[in-house]
């Protein structure tokens, strides 16, 4: 119930993090009955905690504050991503949001909240999961705190080639294009997949969406497979292996996470250049795009078919980079240092 109703104050009063007084209330008593050295945070705002509450809580104390940063939204006045409307009012100011259209826009007042509340954090280390996400903190209201950029890694064990994707050669057989994302919209290259689809011979190229909604699959474009969120990660690492390329034509992103599972299984990645999206791969690993140029998409994926990109070397750059233990030990790593402060 309580989460329904910060739902509720988000979607009609712009308060998202304002609500769930109660749940945050007992988190902080558990806190103190802890008496922990570091605070882990990652995203905290989805309806269930009150940033207030916490805040004013951990800024009274000596702990350490570690947070990573997935998206935008702790210096904003509400987005996630602001990149699709190109707006910069987080740098000085957030207010009449061009993303906002429901009821009521606190964005000005939200904005200013959170710069009063994490800027007083004086323990508070910020973790960008991208060197993209980096830049933007350094030229937000944060840009005082410890900075420490650690990109996200997978689970080698279970992100890995299942089958070989050499097999057989794409000159004799379709050639077999993947795109994963946990939810289909416009933002996430929906629609630029559908333009692809034109664009390629359907009996030369095999396209393959995967986290699509049932309504979704049953109203695809002819030629284009669609399948429903995987249930397991082993059989989404299946998919990837039994792909020749990963696809990830985002509007909005972080470090997306895909790019990572679709190295680690093998297979070479063409991005947009959005947010960290291109920082997953080399010239060995993969091609970056500009937003929107699907031509260029198609050509790129034509040119991968004729001139594949090494298997192997995309399995070495997730083994060097994005290991999930190498990630954490750096999350170790920094811990010790803040702790013999």
């Amino acid at each position: 119930m309580d989460n329904y109703i910060h739902f509720a104050y988000n979607y009609l009063l712009d308060m998202e993090g304002r609500s769930s007084d109660r749940a945050t209330k007992a988190l902080v008593r558990r806190i103190t009955e802890i008496k922990p050295d570091v605070v882990q945070l990652h995203n905290i705002h989805d309806h269930f905690l009150n940033y207030a509450i916490l805040f004013e809580y951990l800024n009274q104390t000596e702990i350490q504050v570690v947070w990573t940063f997935h998206d935008c939204w702790a210096f904003t006045g509400h987005c996630y991503h602001f990149v699709q409307q190109n707006c910069m009012k987080w740098q000085t100011e957030c207010g009449k949001c061009v993303q906002r259209n429901r009821f009521v826009d606190r964005s000005r007042e939200n904005f200013l909240l959170k710069k009063s509340l994490f800027s007083k954090c004086k323990n508070l280390t910020i973790v960008p999961c991208s060197d993209w996400m980096s830049s933007l903190v350094k030229k937000s209201f944060l840009k005082d705190k410890r900075i420490e950029v650690i990109k996200n890694g997978v689970d080698l064990s279970v992100f890995k080639q299942t089958t070989s994707n050499t097999q057989s050669s794409p000159l004799n057989r379709p050639f077999r294009i993947i795109a994963v994302s946990n939810v289909w919209m416009a933002y996430k290259g929906e629609l630029d997949i559908y333009k692809l689809r034109e664009m390629l011979p359907k009996e030369e190229y095999k396209i393959t969406m995967v986290g699509l909604s049932t309504d979704q699959v049953k109203n695809l474009p002819a030629g284009i497979h669609g399948i429903l969120r995987t249930q397991t990660a082993q059989e989404l690492a299946q998919l990837y292996s039994e792909s020749d390329v990963l696809i990830n034509p985002t509007y909005a992103d972080t470090f997306p996470t895909v790019n990572l599972e679709a190295l680690a299984c093998g297979i070479p990645i063409i991005t947009y250049r959005t947010g960290g999206a291109s920082e997953a791969v080399d010239e060995k690993t993969g091609v970056v795009i500009e937003q929107g140029n699907v031509a260029a998409l198609a050509k790129a994926i034509i040119n991968l078919k004729e001139q594949p990109l090494s298997s192997t070397a995309c399995r070495k750059r997730a083994e060097e980079h994005f290991d999930k233990n190498k990630c954490f030990d750096k999350y170790i790593d920094l811990y010790e240092c803040l702790l013999k402060k």
